[in-house]
């Protein structure tokens, strides 16, 4: 693994790997401010609000419905 980026914490580490798998499997990544399901089959929105009020680190959503969430934990975590 890389040495660790100044400036960020394990978790926007583990975030960043994860944009680059989802990338590589050809997800598109959005933020939620910018949500556009109709981009492509396969999008991932960061940071959306559960009906719980907590923020998901990216909601999957394939064909424009939710199929999944990833929450980034910081290596050490597993």
């Amino acid at each position: 693994m890389p040495a660790t980026p100044i400036n960020q914490d394990a978790e926007q580490i583990a975030r960043d790997e994860i944009d680059r798998q989802l990338e590589a499997c050809c997800w598109i990544i959005q933020d939620k401010d910018k949500i556009s399901l109709s981009a492509g089959v396969s999008v991932a929105v960061r940071y959306i609000k559960t009906q719980e009020d907590k923020e998901t680190d990216y909601t999957l959503f394939i064909n424009g419905k939710p199929v999944g969430i990833i929450e980034a934990k910081r290596a050490e975590a597993g």
